[in-house]
């Protein structure tokens, strides 16, 4: 029995452990339901997070370009799948939860839901476990660029000038301190097309000569005004296979573009057409840096943009010479340009262009196949009426360059604003009328001219003084030219239109102004006439009424002789009237009714010796007699009060100008009363010549309280001791003491003082004026060291002493001056001063140091022998640059030792000379000292040197060497390899 009780006892105990095991995780999932659900709630919310910092990683990765791994991937569809698992049980979960107090046979429900629970749990720790193993491995690279892409576009093979600049860009970009490169010029001349062959040619094996090696060369063209920083962005991201939001944040985009050009060991970004400067920091793009691998080249119409973002080079691309723009109109015209009855109309259309490549390929790719002679006799005469022939010429041409004149910033624009006909003004001017008006030249325009008319036409806006609206004419010029609108010209201070440039701003607004007289009759209300350089020689009687009409240029017509009485009775409201270099000798009482006149110019008109009243010119401001033979004053003219610029010659009058006269033009800003020194000389003959200026009237000059100008001719008894405080409101000046027998240049900056055939320096007569003067002029005057000894010269800068003789035994003892006299003297210039043997010599007479000496010029001194004698009482002047001798027949030397002195050139007495230029020097031997510094060499006819120094032979600092090519023959060198080395510097006279 015990035996029996024994083992039923185990098996209802092992029945009751195994039912137990079956049961109890039941039991547990319906007791602990709830906390289970909970736990498994934030395990799945931690789940949720990691996943959602591993997919951030990627995208932000992806974005950067690369792309994700395949695990990675499977990793986050898992997770997704399971996330939709968990959501799918939440109303099981919700309706178990209600049974938590209840006991009925639905129990089951908690049951099955904790169990799918569990089996999520198993899976979420499964997941957690993957993710955690991935750590950083979560992409691979997915961007494999190409280095360069092609960009389709025309070839420059075969143009010269093209594949020069082309040739000079690659050079700029093996230059480790060239970074930023700016290249510029007018539209349509070949930057774009430049580039583009650039960027092909990175694609060549051959350009590995040039040493260059991009990691990615990327091109951007750039949109018009306004920029969008994101429309650059993408491009360059498309170019990268980067991944930005176009709509996104900008500053997003550029920290991504920023982070993969970084991984770039070295880029080429080319930004093409740039109307505005970019901040390339906005963009994302890395600041190059020297030694700079990666580079940045900026395209633009404007050198002003360049210099905005900081270019470190800039490359100005030129039109095409004839030669080379007949060639390209052939290639685009075909043969039939080369026609016997075509081919000269041809040329002539060519010459149209002006070299500008856009206008030559337009215009002669549609001329190609036109054989008959009528279409480009028609073409032809289009062109010089500055009206496109045919849609493409306006499109590819016209418009592009109208571009430029549209992004000229004007606050009062003639051309859509109705009330010009008030003139109203405004303060900072109108450029694009400024612009408009330089068409009306068909050559070559003075900047003071043009700057003059402007201010007179009222597009310089307000300004307190003549000087304010000269600086603002200039800033404008400044603006015309880096818009690449006009350009520098051959003359001094001029400027130029690209007759292509020309045609369009006629073809914007061709009521601006009118330059054939033809078409005057066809347009009453014409608001400017040009009429410059039409070998004019007559004017019509009976002239159309031009009521609206503000400028008439007639200069530059030296066969018009006469002006018809009653011609000006058309032009009304007439503001600038030019007749300069004109034939004309009177001008007709009709200008008096012109009281709208601002400008009057009658310079280079030879044979004027007679003005008639002007005393209704009561708004006149400018009054220009310059080189005329005026013989007196024209009647009314101390009416002008407002006259602010007056150009007036004393040649030829024949009665001193009136006491009173200056007092009746208060608002005198220029006074400029210089003798002309015409072509023919016969003023300086005339033995009887009146005393133009007495010093009632220089007295009268100095209460001009508005004058900053002044350029006059005095006789000495106008300097006697007074006081001459007032210039100091002067800015410039150039006052000629004595009789002038010569014109002698100077610059209208300076403050300068020319004294000639004048002895009157005991008393210290000029010094007053000399207090102010930076430049001083002797000729023929002795007496240099009671000058020097009797005057201030703190502000002397130049000094030019020509044909004055002076003692140069020293000084009586006792009166050894100690202070240099001319401290800041820059610069000496020594002409025909016979008794001078050396400059040391010179410098020892006055006492002057030459302490900030940096310029000296000698000529036809014909007692020289040396500069300077080192080792006494001076030394080389430390600062001196330049150094110019002509024409010394006895000089033999250029430094000397003292004879009392034993010592050698120290390196402190080794002339840090840059620029030697030495002429017609028979007895110059040597030039034995160490001219480390020098850049530039001239040797003219001094043949007796035969070998140049040592320091010279090996320098690679010169820059040019100048000389025949007879004397660079027989040179002796120490090293026939020196030779060779300076033979690309050697320029033949």
């Amino acid at each position: 029995m015990d035996i029996l009780f024994n083992v039923v006892g185990g098996f209802v105990v092992e029945v009751g452990k195994f039912v137990c095991k079956c049961i109890y995780p039941k039991i547990e999932n319906i007791v602990r339901f709830s906390s289970k659900i909970e736990n498994l709630k934030e395990e799945m919310e931690k789940l949720t997070k990691f996943r959602n910092d591993i997919k951030g990683k990627m995208e932000e990765a992806e974005g950067e370009g690369y792309k994700p791994k395949l695990d990675v991937i499977k990793w986050l569809e898992d997770v997704c799948e399971l996330q939709k698992e968990w959501e799918s049980m939440q109303d099981s979960i919700a309706t178990a939860k209600t049974l938590a107090y209840k006991c009925c046979p639905k129990c089951s429900l908690r049951s099955e839901v904790s169990t799918q629970a569990q089996k999520i749990q198993d899976q979420l720790h499964r997941l957690k476990q993957i993710g955690e193993s991935f750590g950083s491995n979560l992409v691979v690279e997915n961007y494999q660029i190409i280095k360069v892409e092609f960009i389709p576009g025309t070839s420059i093979e075969g143009q010269s000038a093209a594949t020069k600049n082309l040739n000079k860009i690659l050079r700029l970009l093996e230059d480790d301190k060239v970074c930023i490169i700016g290249v510029w010029g007018t539209g349509g001349v070949g930057k774009t097309s430049l580039v583009n062959n650039l960027n092909n040619k990175l694609l060549k094996t051959d350009v590995s000569s040039f040493k260059l090696s991009f990691g990615v060369v990327i091109w951007v063209t750039v949109p018009k005004p306004p920029i969008d920083i994101r429309n650059v962005q993408t491009q360059i991201a498309s170019r990268l296979n980067l991944k930005v939001d176009k709509e996104g944040n900008v500053k997003s985009n550029a920290s991504k573009i920023y982070k993969r050009l970084k991984q770039e060991k070295s880029f080429l970004l080319i930004l093409d057409d740039v109307w505005e400067a970019i901040n390339l920091d906005d963009v994302g793009v890395p600041q190059p840096e020297p030694p700079a691998r990666s580079k940045v080249i900026i395209t633009s119409r404007s050198l002003a943009v360049c210099k905005q973002m900081k270019i470190d080079t800039e490359m100005k691309v030129y039109t095409l010479d004839e030669d080379e723009s007949w060639q390209l109109f052939v290639k685009n015209a075909g043969d039939v340009a080369n026609l016997v009855d075509i081919q000269p109309l041809a040329k002539e259309i060519t010459r149209e262009c002006d070299g500008l490549p856009l206008a030559i390929t337009v215009i002669g790719t549609s001329m190609r196949g036109k054989t008959k002679v009528e279409l480009w006799e028609d073409a032809l005469k289009s062109l010089r009426m500055s009206e496109p022939h045919n849609k493409d010429v306006t499109e590819k041409v016209y418009e592009v360059i109208k571009w430029s004149f549209d992004s000229l910033e004007s606050q009062d624009n003639e051309l859509y604003s109705k009330q010009r006909s008030k003139h109203v003004k405004n303060k900072r001017g109108d450029i694009r009328s400024c612009f408009l008006y330089c068409s009306l030249y068909p050559a070559a325009i003075s900047t003071e001219d043009l700057i003059k008319c402007w201010w007179a036409e009222g597009f310089l806006g307000v300004h307190d003084t003549y000087e304010e609206a000269y600086n603002r004419g200039i800033t404008i010029i400044d603006s015309l030219k880096d818009a690449c609108l006009v350009e520098e010209a051959h003359k001094t201070d001029c400027v130029k239109m690209h007759d292509v440039v020309r045609d369009v701003a006629i073809w914007i607004d061709n009521s601006f102004g009118l330059t054939d007289i033809s078409h005057i009759e066809m347009s009453a209300s014409v608001k400017r006439i040009s009429l410059l350089s039409k070998e004019i020689q007559s004017l019509p009687d009976n002239f159309r009424e031009c009521p609206e009409t503000t400028t008439l240029l007639l200069q530059d017509n030296d066969l018009l002789s006469e002006i018809p009485r009653e011609f000006f009775f058309a032009f009304p409201a007439l503001r600038v009237l030019n007749l300069s270099e004109t034939g004309i000798k009177a001008l007709p009482c009709s200008i008096n009714i012109l009281c709208q006149l601002r400008a009057l110019i009658l310079r280079n008109c030879y044979d004027l010796n007679k003005l008639p009243p002007i005393g209704n010119l009561f708004n006149l401001e400018l009054f220009d007699c310059d080189n005329t033979r005026l013989c007196c004053l024209p009647q009314g003219m101390d009416k002008l009060t407002n006259l602010r610029l007056l150009n007036l010659p004393v040649d030829y009058l024949e009665e001193s100008i009136s006491h009173g006269f200056f007092l009746k033009l208060p608002r005198i800003e220029i006074l400029n009363m210089l003798p002309t020194k015409t072509r023919d000389v016969d003023w300086m003959m005339r033995k009887n010549r009146v005393t133009l200026l007495v010093p009632t009237s220089f007295d009268e000059i100095s209460s001009l309280h508005n004058l900053t100008s002044l350029f006059i001719n005095l006789d000495n008894s106008s300097i006697l001791i007074r006081d001459h405080t007032w210039m100091k409101r002067l800015k410039r000046f150039h006052i000629e003491i004595g009789e002038t027998s010569k014109s002698i240049p100077f610059n209208k900056s300076r403050k300068m003082i020319s004294i000639s055939h004048c002895e009157t320096f005991s008393n210290g007569e000029l010094s007053g004026m000399l207090h102010f003067a930076s430049h001083l002029h002797l000729l023929k005057c002795g007496g240099l060291r009671k000058l020097i000894a009797n005057n201030s010269f703190d502000r002397l800068k130049s000094l030019h002493i020509e044909s004055c003789s002076c003692d140069f035994t020293p000084a009586e003892e006792g009166n050894e001056q100690f202070d240099d006299p001319l401290p800041n003297l820059e610069h000496l210039s020594l002409f025909s001063v016979h008794n001078l043997k050396s400059v040391s010599d010179f410098g020892q007479l006055l006492g002057l140091r030459f302490s900030g000496l940096r310029q000296l010029e000698i000529s036809s001194c014909r007692n020289l022998t040396c500069l300077f004698i080192v080792g006494g009482y001076f030394s080389v002047p430390k600062h001196l640059e330049e150094v110019s001798v002509a024409f010394c027949h006895r000089l033999t030397e250029l430094l000397v030792q003292c004879s009392s002195s034993q010592m050698t050139l120290f390196s402190s007495e080794i002339p840090r000379v840059r620029k030697l230029r030495l002429k017609e020097l028979p007895k110059l031997k040597t030039l034995r000292e160490p001219w480390y510094h020098i850049e530039e060499l001239k040797l003219i006819n001094c043949y007796e040197i035969t070998e140049l120094p040592f320091s010279i032979q090996t320098s690679n600092k010169i820059k040019l060497i100048k000389g025949t090519s007879e004397w660079w023959n027989l040179l002796e060198w120490d090293d026939i390899n020196f030779k060779s080395n300076l033979e690309h510097c050697f320029l033949k006279k």
